[in-house]
């Protein structure tokens, strides 16, 4: 990891539907993921974390990680496919790997927050069997249009 976000996990599940109304939360059409955050919120207090809230902004969703010395949290970037499913991608909200704490007055590394949560997330995914995990390595969401 050099900077920017951490890999981007690749997910598919039919639990995690564009659901009533999500359209008019959206603030750029097709944007979609809400199930898939309110089910990160549920999933990651279970793991220990200060999870405030659930939002949507203009590339997709947000899922706060509050409690750290850093703005950190999920992103997750969702399009709907021709048949109805969503193609939903996950990575982490880290940013840099440094970050200058105005909290602490110092600069905090983010590196072991950002594994722990992709281990989090891998584990997540990976022990409902209603997930199918596609990928977990991708550098950019929507590398490939179609889930095969």
């Amino acid at each position: 990891r050099k900077g920017g976000m951490g890999p981007f996990i690749h997910v598919s599940s039919a639990k995690f539907p564009v659901l009533p109304g999500e359209s008019d939360e959206l603030v750029n059409e097709g944007t979609y993921g809400k199930a898939l955050a309110e089910y990160l919120v549920i999933r990651l207090r279970e793991c220990g974390y200060n999870v405030p809230f659930c939002c949507c902004e203009d590339w997709g969703w947000w899922v706060e990680l509050a409690g750290l010395p850093f703005t950190f949290g999920v992103c997750i970037y969702g399009q709907q496919l021709d048949d109805g499913r969503l193609d939903l991608y996950v990575t982490d909200g880290a940013i840099q790997e440094r970050h200058w704490s105005w909290r602490g007055l110092q600069f905090v590394t983010t590196t072991a927050d950002v594994t722990r949560l992709y281990k989090y997330l891998i584990d997540i995914f990976s022990a409902d069997p209603d997930i199918q995990v596609l990928a977990t390595d991708l550098q950019s969401p929507f590398a490939e249009n179609k889930v095969d």
